[in-house]
């Protein structure tokens, strides 16, 4: 019971950042799941994928209810990303763990630099009208391949392309990636269950928890300016990326 507890609680804190970013608390699930418990990096994302199923799905409710999402550029990136997703995560879990937890640690420096270039770089005002909407079936594939290797995908991906190079406000972004990632999430949940890279007893706690926090998370993302959303998103992947990095 003490067990579940805490798997509870540390799904609280993922959810809250979950909803807070618009990234479902995979990217904090992951290192946490395997610095804290050991776990190698297949389950650790197969774990973190149960957790981040639902609370995907209920931030993609209420950000959809507090700015509504287009469906036409939702499904721009949501059919691609999910066939892309299902084709590599049948590749990721047959890589070697060590291999993956490298590469992972590599996605997140890239994804960092990205970001703080994003943060200085001069762009157009944000709008909810997207500049270059034709391109946004690449986004989704670009978005599924990371989704479908390393358990993070429409978030952590789809959400500074889309305000650095689509022109989206900070919100706008973070739901149209959510909407990307729930079926991503779910096709690369099966794959992983099906190849036993995923702890239950772990992983339905840390939903549980997640499920309780993420609403408020996203309350919270609407309610901060957007420069320091941008900011504590920034630093939030510099965190994971050190914290990962000494695993390794």
């Amino acid at each position: 019971m003490i067990e579940i507890g805490m798997y509870v609680l540390l799904g609280t804190v993922m959810g809250t950042l979950g909803g807070l970013f618009g990234i479902g608390g995979g990217l904090v699930a992951i290192p946490a799941l395997g610095v804290l418990f050991g776990l190698n990096q297949q389950m650790a994302q197969g774990t973190a994928l149960l957790m981040v199923l639902p609370n995907v799905l209920l931030a993609l409710l209420r950000y959809h209810q507090r700015n509504r999402i287009s469906l036409r550029n939702a499904l721009m990136l949501i059919i691609p990303g999910f066939c892309f997703a299902w084709l590599t995560s049948l590749w990721a879990v047959r890589l070697d763990a060590h291999s993956m937890r490298l590469g992972f640690v590599a996605f997140l420096m890239v994804l960092t630099l990205f970001n703080l270039i994003q943060m200085y770089w001069h762009k157009g005002q944000a709008s909810s009208e997207l500049r270059h909407v034709k391109w946004l079936w690449l986004l989704g594939v670009g978005s599924g391949m990371t989704g479908g290797l390393f358990g993070v995908g429409g978030g952590v991906v789809a959400t500074p392309i889309l305000t650095g190079v689509f022109g989206a406000t900070q919100v706008a972004a973070q739901g149209l990636a959510l909407a990307l990632a729930a079926p991503s999430t779910a096709i690369t949940l099966v794959t992983y269950a099906v190849h036993d890279h995923v702890n239950w007893q772990m992983g339905i706690p840390l939903a549980v928890g997640g499920l309780l926090s993420i609403s408020w998370g996203v309350r919270l993302a609407h309610s901060l300016p957007e420069k320091l959303l941008r900011s504590l998103f920034c630093g939030f992947l510099v965190i994971c990326a050190v914290v990962l990095a000494f695993k390794v």
